[in-house]
């Protein structure tokens, strides 16, 4: 039982990255970063000379640490299916990238479901697999390469060690304590410094409680904050060619808090449509986390957590410095729901908490049987929400459904291509592990006979564009571009269309179970649009 709730985690984070291989804007550094270790290596002339982020430099430096661990934690799958002959190009290698990454978390949230059965017991492990795979956001998120899913790692393992105790033990032990500090200090100096918000109350905690001594914590502190510093200093010093010691995280928040310049730079996924849409973030209310972000992540463990809050004392304990961090971030003017997915699997083991407490009671009453009735449909309200959801996302990468159609289209009677990538594309799926016509093609077998180049120039205005006779074609985002015919178009996600007709049939016809989901199915259909244009030159 305790293997197969294992693999049921794994392997639900699998099935999102196959469902959606497809990357956004905002994993762009570090799929890049990694694809860059990958082909080139990591000698100091393919650093300096070959390295996407040269170009590309973004806003404020990031770090390098986790691609550069992805990447070689990626190599042992990726020879192994080279060998076998299953890779036939880079985009491939980008899948096994991911898989690699939603294993690695996956990995972490076993270790907390484990942890969770010792502490708490089987049936709640169990109701933390079904909770934590019937949700969107984090099983989505965490085979995709953002900073936040770096430091996703780190902490699930620290969450796991102060979980992992006996029924009866108040405490963890000070080792497991001290380990967890330790994780939660190095994920907050190198990948994520909005961690410190969630590490500051656990500490005050534990030392209120008596955990451990304020020598130890200090001890403890100073030494993993000071490795940490080290390593983020060495690596991305010199991936970023600094002059002087470099620390992306601290440079992240100079930039962010200091200047406050967070609004300059970022995106705002809007709660309903999904689609991304530009925000100064000055308008989002301060209780945001609260009443939107987090229902958004949680589904129908917010409520079951509030019932284990009420009920059981080693939830409110263990819900406090969640609660803190997620208080105290909600202070800073710069809101996403991604700088608090850390939280979502302490919420998942208090809404587990909660549903054994509502599946525990007798059913010979009419009470019991209730609680168990909403239980059962709290569940099938996230695998319903869920399949929305991921329906959605699968339709939010039309650079990515351009770019596959031009290249299966063109390969054949296209040798010699220079594609013009507008913005919208490559933000939406039009990643470097896409361009497999072009070099570099290590791991994989060259694109025979062919020789592409991908331009990724920005701010070309349309004239610039036709002037430039190298140019072949353009994913752009108009249709009506002088000087160029249209091959194809790529729709968006844009919204659901609700036929209540449909939906009321399928009301009325509960006792004719064949026919509900087909009129669920047409009562509710996705709403698309074009965004994007694959043009070619007029007369070719």
């Amino acid at each position: 039982m305790s293997t197969a709730l294992d693999l049921v985690i794994l392997s639900t984070g699998w099935l999102h990255v196959l469902l959606a291989p497809y990357t956004k804007v905002e994993e762009s550094f570090n799929l890049h970063a990694t694809h860059d270790v990958l082909m080139y290596g990591i000698s100091p002339a393919a650093v300096k000379n070959s390295y996407d982020h040269n170009v590309f430099p973004g806003a404020v430096p990031r770090t390098f640490v986790g691609s550069v661990l992805l990447a070689w934690s990626s190599l042992p799958a990726i020879q192994t299916a080279g060998w076998l002959g299953l890779i036939l190009n880079k985009f491939q290698i980008q899948i096994i990238v991911r898989l690699v990454l939603a294993t690695l978390n996956g990995v972490g949230l076993v270790l907390i479901r484990r942890a969770v059965s010792r502490r708490f017991g089987r049936p709640t492990s169990l109701y933390f697999t079904l909770l934590t795979c019937s949700q969107f956001h984090l099983p989505f998120w965490m085979g995709r390469t953002l900073p936040n899913t770096f430091a996703l790692f780190p902490v699930n393992v620290a969450t796991a060690l102060l979980l992992n105790q006996a029924p009866n033990s108040h405490y963890p032990s000070k080792r497991k304590l001290h380990t967890a500090i330790s994780l939660l200090t190095l994920a907050t100096v190198v990948f994520r410094a909005e961690l410190l918000l969630l590490l500051a109350p656990l500490v005050l905690q534990s030392l209120v409680q008596g955990r451990t001594s304020l020598r130890n914590l200090f001890i403890v502190g100073l030494f993993s904050g000071t490795v940490s510093v080290a390593l983020t200093t060495f690596v991305d010093s010199y991936f970023w060619n600094a002059p002087s010691a470099l620390w992306p995280e601290f440079s992240g928040i100079y930039f962010n808090v200091y200047q406050g310049k967070s609004s300059d730079w970022g995106v705002c996924i809007s709660l309903i449509s999904l689609s991304y849409k530009d925000s100064t973030f000055s308008d989002i209310p301060v209780h945001t986390y609260f009443t939107a972000y987090l229902p958004k992540l949680l589904l129908t463990s917010l409520p079951l957590s509030g019932i284990a809050f009420v009920s059981e004392a080693r939830i409110r304990s263990l819900l406090f410095p969640s609660i803190t961090f997620i208080t105290l971030i909600s202070a800073l003017g710069h809101k996403e729901w991604r700088f608090i997915i850390y939280v979502v699997p302490i919420f998942n083991v208090a809404g587990a908490s909660g549903l054994r407490w509502m599946f525990s009671r007798r059913k010979s009453t009419i009470f019991g049987r209730l609680l168990f009735l909403v239980g059962a449909s709290c569940l099938l309200f996230n695998i319903f929400a869920t399949t929305l959801l991921t329906t959605a996302s699968q339709s939010n990468y039309p650079g990515a459904r351009q770019w596959n159609y031009f290249t299966v289209s063109h390969s054949v009677s296209h040798t010699n291509v220079h594609v013009h990538i507008s913005n919208l594309a490559a933000q939406t799926g039009a990643s470097l592990f896409s361009q497999i016509n072009a070099p570099p093609y290590a791991h994989v077998p060259p694109a025979a006979g062919l020789r592409w180049t991908y331009n990724k120039t920005e701010s070309l205005t349309p004239e610039q564009l036709t002037s430039n006779r190298r140019i072949t074609h353009l994913i752009s985002e108009s249709p009506q571009v002088d000087g160029w015919n249209v091959v194809e178009s790529a729709k968006m996600f844009d919204g659901w269309k609700v036929d209540r007709g449909a939906i009321m049939q399928a009301i009325n016809g509960v006792n004719r179970w064949d026919r509900i989901l087909p009129a669920l199915r047409d009562g509710l259909g996705l709403v698309k649009s074009e965004r994007l244009w694959i043009l070619e030159r007029s007369g070719k």
